[in-house]
C-alpha cells in the first residue's frame, strides 16, 4: 500500500508492532486469493445473482430449526445441513455444473479455513495437556482459597479469557482453552453454565478486536489502507468502554442465574483432591502468551505451550507420558507385549485397541467442525463468484448509503448479514472489506475508522450466532468434558441456541458501534487524520 500520509501523534501511542510479517503476508496471500477468485469464471444462477447464496441461506435455516427450534446441537447435523445447501444450489446453476463444482474444491482450499482448523486443534491438544496436570483442580483450589464463588467466577473469567485473546492473537485458541479449564471449575463451584460460556467467547471478542497480531485486526487494516498501530490504538476506547459495562454485566448476572446442582458428594471429592500444584500450568499459559506476544507464529506458540505442559506433567508427576499420549496395543500381540515397558504403551484386551491421551482427544473432538467449516468457506466461495456479494454492494450503494450517518450504519448492517452467513470471523471480514472501503471512501470516512467498524462487527458477531464457528468451536470443547470428569454430566452441556444472549461484550460492541454511527461519537474523515503507511513491521 503506498503511503497517504504521515500520522498523527495519536498513532504513536502504540509502539510498531515487531515481527509479524509471517501474518501480514498470510493476509496479504489470503487477500490475493480472494482478488483472483473475483477475476476467475462466473456462476450464473436461474434467478439471478442472489441465488448464489442460496447455499448458505439454506445453512442458516437449517442450523435456525436444528439448533434453536429442535435444540439440537449436533455439529455433524450442521455439516449434513451445509451439504444440502450445496447440492440445493447447484439444482439453479445454468448450464454446465463444472465451474460450481470447481469452486467448492477452490473454497475449502482458501488459507483462512485452514488458519481456523489449525488454531483449534492446537488449542484442543494445549487445554487437554494442562488438564491432564490438574490445572482446573488448581483453578478451583485457587478460587475456594480466595474465596471467589460463583457470582465473580463468570465475571473474572471474562477478563482473563480477554487478557490470553489479546496476548496470542485468536479467539478460537481461547474459547477451547477456557472452556476446556475454566468451565468445568466455574460449574462445580456454582456458576450458571450458560452465563460461563458466555463469559469465555465474551473474552475470545476482546481479544479478537483488540489483539494486534490478530488475522482479523490485520485484515481491518490492511483492506481499509490503515496502519495496524494505528487502528489498535483508535478502537481502544470503544473496546473499553463494552469490556467495562460486560464485566458489571456478569457481577450482576452471576448472583442473579442459579447454577447447576452438582453432587455435594462429588464436589466435595473434587476440592479434596484439588492442589495447588495444578496451578503451574498458569507458566505454561504464559509461555503461549510471551511467545505470542514476542511475535511468533501461533503455531510456534502454542507448541511451545504444549512442550511446557507435557515437561511439567512428567517432571513434577501431575501425569504420566500415557495420560498425553497412549498406544493402546492389543494384548495378545508379541511385539507390543515385548516392548510393555514403554511408558506410552499400554496391553488393552482386542476390542479397546486404539491411540489415546489428551493430545488425541485434543484434536479428535474439532473433526467434524473442521469438515463443517470447510464446507461454509465454499458456500462463500459460490456466492462470491456469483454475483452475491457484489449485488449486496450495489443495493446498499444505492439505496441504503446517502449519508454520512446512514453509510456507517450501513456498514454495521452489511457486516451482521455477512456474519450471519459466514460463520468465520476473518472469512467474512476478507468477503465484505472492499465494499467497507468503496462506502466509507464515498463519503471520505477515515481509514481507521472503517477498519474499526469492520472489525469490531466481524469480531463480535462471530461469537453470538449460535452456528457460528466461535459458538461451535467451544460446544465441541465442551462435548469431551463428561470424559474426563466424573461429576460432568450430558445436562450441564451448554447448547448453542442457549448462549447468544449472554455474550455481553459481543453484543455491547455491536451496540457501542450502532451508538457511534448514529451519534458521530469517534467519527473521522480523511482530511482529519492520515493513516501511515500501512504497517509491514
Amino acid at each position: 500500500m503506498s503511503d497517504t500520509g504521515s500520522g498523527s501523534d495519536d498513532t504513536d501511542d502504540v509502539d510498531d508492532i515487531d515481527d509479524i510479517d509471517d501474518i501480514d503476508e498470510s493476509v496479504e496471500e489470503e487477500l490475493a486469493e480472494a482478488e483472483a477468485a473475483e477475476g476467475s469464471p462466473d456462476i450464473e444462477f436461474h434467478g439471478g445473482k442472489w441465488m448464489s447464496g442460496l447455499p448458505l441461506l439454506f445453512f442458516v435455516v437449517w442450523a435456525i430449526v436444528q439448533s434453536g427450534l429442535f435444540r439440537i446441537g449436533d455439529t455433524t447435523g450442521l455439516v449434513a445441513g451445509m451439504l444440502i445447501g450445496l447440492i440445493v444450489g447447484m439444482l439453479f446453476v445454468k448450464g454446465a455444473w463444472q465451474t460450481y463444482a470447481n469452486t467448492i474444491f477452490e473454497g475449502m482450499t482458501r488459507r483462512v479455513a485452514a488458519t481456523a482448523v489449525v488454531a483449534w486443534l492446537w488449542a484442543g491438544m494445549f487445554a487437554n495437556t494442562i488438564q491432564a496436570g490438574g490445572f482446573v483442580g488448581g483453578l478451583v483450589w485457587a478460587a475456594d482459597a480466595a474465596q471467589i464463588g460463583e457470582t465473580l467466577f463468570p465475571a473474572i473469567t471474562f477478563i482473563l479469557a480477554a487478557l490470553l485473546a489479546t496476548g496470542i492473537g485468536t479467539g478460537y485458541g481461547t474459547t477451547v482453552a477456557f472452556t476446556t479449564l475454566f468451565f468445568p471449575a466455574g460449574i462445580l463451584l456454582g456458576a450458571n453454565p450458560v452465563l460461563m460460556f458466555g463469559a469465555i467467547l465474551s473474552g475470545a471478542v476482546f481479544g479478537d478486536n483488540l489483539a494486534p497480531v490478530s488475522d482479523t485486526t490485520i485484515v481491518s487494516a490492511v483492506t481499509q489502507d490503515a496502519d495496524i498501530g494505528g487502528v489498535v490504538s483508535s478502537r481502544f476506547k470503544y473496546a473499553i468502554v463494552a469490556a467495562v459495562l460486560a464485566f458489571a454485566g456478569y457481577a450482576v448476572a452471576g448472583g442473579m442465574l442459579q447454577g447447576l446442582d452438582v453432587s455435594g458428594q462429588a464436589r466435595q471429592i473434587f476440592l479434596e483432591n484439588s492442589e495447588a500444584i495444578g496451578l503451574v500450568h498458569l507458566l505454561s499459559m504464559f509461555a503461549v502468551i510471551g511467545t505470542a506476544v514476542a511475535g511468533r507464529h501461533i503455531v510456534e506458540a502454542i507448541s511451545w505451550g504444549i512442550i511446557v505442559a507435557f515437561v511439567f506433567n512428567v517432571a513434577l508427576g501431575l501425569a504420566p507420558v500415557s495420560a498425553m499420549i497412549v498406544f493402546n496395543a492389543p494384548q495378545n500381540v508379541s511385539i507390543a507385549q515385548s516392548l510393555s515397558f514403554l511408558p506410552f504403551l499400554e496391553l488393552v484386551p482386542a476390542d479397546q485397541a486404539g491411540v489415546g491421551g489428551s493430545i488425541y482427544t485434543g484434536a479428535q473432538g474439532f473433526f467434524p467442525l473442521i469438515v463443517l467449516v470447510l464446507l461454509i468457506v465454499a458456500g462463500a466461495q459460490i456466492m462470491i463468484r456469483g454475483g452475491g456479494f457484489a449485488a449486496l454492494q450495489d443495493w446498499l450503494l444505492r439505496s441504503v448509503a446517502t449519508s454520512v450517518r446512514r453509510t456507517e450504519a450501513t456498514m454495521v448492517l452489511g457486516t451482521a448479514i455477512v456474519n450471519a452467513m459466514i460463520t468465520i470471523n476473518t472469512a467474512a471480514e476478507i468477503a465484505i472489506a472492499p465494499y467497507i472501503a468503496r462506502l466509507g471512501e464515498r463519503f471520505n470516512i477515515n481509514g481507521y475508522r472503517r477498519a474499526n467498524i469492520l472489525d469490531a462487527n466481524t469480531s463480535a458477531l462471530g461469537y453470538i450466532f449460535p452456528w457460528s464457528g466461535g459458538v461451535l468451536v467451544g460446544f465441541a470443547a465442551m462435548q469431551s468434558l463428561p470424559n474426563q470428569f466424573d461429576w460432568f454430566t450430558q445436562a450441564m452441556i451448554v447448547n448453542p441456541a442457549e448462549v447468544w444472549p449472554f455474550v455481553f461484550h459481543g453484543w455491547l460492541l455491536v451496540a457501542v458501534f450502532v451508538v457511534a454511527a448514529l451519534t458521530g461519537f469517534g467519527r473521522e474523515y480523511t482530511t482529519d487524520r492520515r493513516t501511515r503507511e500501512v504497517a509491514r513491521v
